[in-house]
């Protein structure tokens, strides 16, 4: 589509777009939509051919004919691997007679982050990437269209575009000036720090913990993190999401914003902790294990995260969707938002209903959940 001078495309793949023009929209802060990232998930085969993720990324050009705005989006045949939920609006449409797949996804693909979906070098150029996906979206017969984990700054131009807005729950933890771990505990009410100092000092019996990035990932952590990701996977999933290749290449191009934390006994891995280390947060992605060992998951995603923030001066850890037993490890409930287009008229009615009844859940959860946190409360 063409306005003026502005020129709108779909490219096969981010692989397809020079790095240097994806990141000039992209900018470094957030890792899950930089060219590095998602041409890593379409080279290992995480994404693309039957995975049910078409690569579809949308570039604006800006008049002086590089990419100006570009989005990550993919054609969906499932709703797998992305974390807001939305099985039933598809159960109604197909049951109506329609057919909900595929559809359009704006996203970091299975990674439920709150970052940039609109990836803008041009911010005049936002209503014309949002008219973009409308576009591929009506040109294409697709159901729908989604941006989800979107970030709070860009709610408003999908509002203001007439996209349905959804909000959901996650758990952030805030570095609130902390100098150390104990600086934290401090901040929490005495029944709580003794908890997770027996929490902490369990977990690690016989154990060393290790944090490793940069050059000091090897082959081998990834062959045992692919060990802990696959028993994971398989139990959540069904079947991982990631493929192997992903690792190695994630080790051999995003090494520095990479931190594996691993549990070793004995010189022998039996848990990890995968994160990615942004701008201002670190991103804990994934976990899994060899050994039931007590609390070592808080240990490794949790507590480990935290030690981790506070030595590299981050403000914050995200460690991944919903999870209420965070609250009691001081991680708070934020809000997370999503946008979404449905061009049936009828089908736009009766979700836009149904996520103005949600939205009053959500909120009243997260007053709720808000007077749960460990801190110490003011006298």
């Amino acid at each position: 589509m063409t306005s003026n001078t502005i020129t709108a495309r779909v490219a096969d793949g981010v692989s397809a777009i020079p790095a240097a023009d994806w990141n000039a929209c992209a900018g470094a802060g957030n890792p899950f939509v930089g060219h590095a990232f998602l041409s890593i998930l379409e080279e290992s085969g995480s994404v693309g051919p039957g995975t049910g993720w078409q690569p579809l990324p949308v570039i604006v050009d800006g008049v002086d004919g590089r990419p100006g705005a570009v989005a990550p989006a993919f054609a969906k045949s499932h709703s797998q691997g992305e974390y807001v939920f939305d099985h039933a609006w598809a159960d109604a449409w197909e049951r109506a007679g329609g057919n909900y797949y595929p559809k359009l996804q704006v996203a970091a693909p299975f990674t439920p982050v709150p970052g940039p979906r609109l990836l803008l070098r041009d911010a005049n150029l936002a209503p014309a990437l949002i008219g973009a996906l409308e576009a591929l979206t009506d040109n294409n017969n697709l159901s729908s269209a989604h941006a989800t984990f979107v970030a709070p700054d860009q709610v408003p131009l999908f509002e203001a575009a007439g996209w349905l807005i959804r909000t959901g729950t996650q758990f952030h933890w805030r570095n609130d000036g902390y100098a150390s771990f104990d600086d934290f505990l401090a901040a929490l009410s005495s029944r709580k720090r003794k908890a997770i100092r027996h929490e902490r000092a369990k977990a690690v019996e016989g154990l060393t913990i290790r944090h490793l990035t940069g050059a000091d990932l090897t082959e081998a952590h990834w062959d045992a993190f692919w060990t802990f990701y696959q028993d994971t996977g398989s139990r959540k999933w069904g079947h991982p999401y990631l493929t192997r290749s992903f690792f190695s290449l994630l080790g051999e191009r995003m090494s520095k914003r990479t931190l594996l934390i691993l549990a070793e006994r004995d010189g022998r891995p039996i848990a990890g902790a995968l994160n990615l280390i942004g701008a201002d947060t670190l991103y804990g992605r994934y976990w899994g294990c060899t050994e039931d060992v007590p609390f070592l998951h808080f240990e490794l995603c949790y507590y480990q995260a935290i030690d981790a923030a506070i030595a590299r001066g981050l403000s914050t850890v995200e460690a991944g969707a919903q999870g209420e037993h965070k609250l009691a490890r001081g991680y708070v409930p934020v809000t997370t938002w999503s946008a979404h287009y449905i061009p049936d008229r009828g089908f736009r009615c009766a979700v836009a209903d149904f996520l103005a009844r949600e939205r009053l859940g959500v909120e009243s959860d997260q007053d709720y959940l808000a007077a749960l946190t460990p801190f110490k409360r003011d006298q």
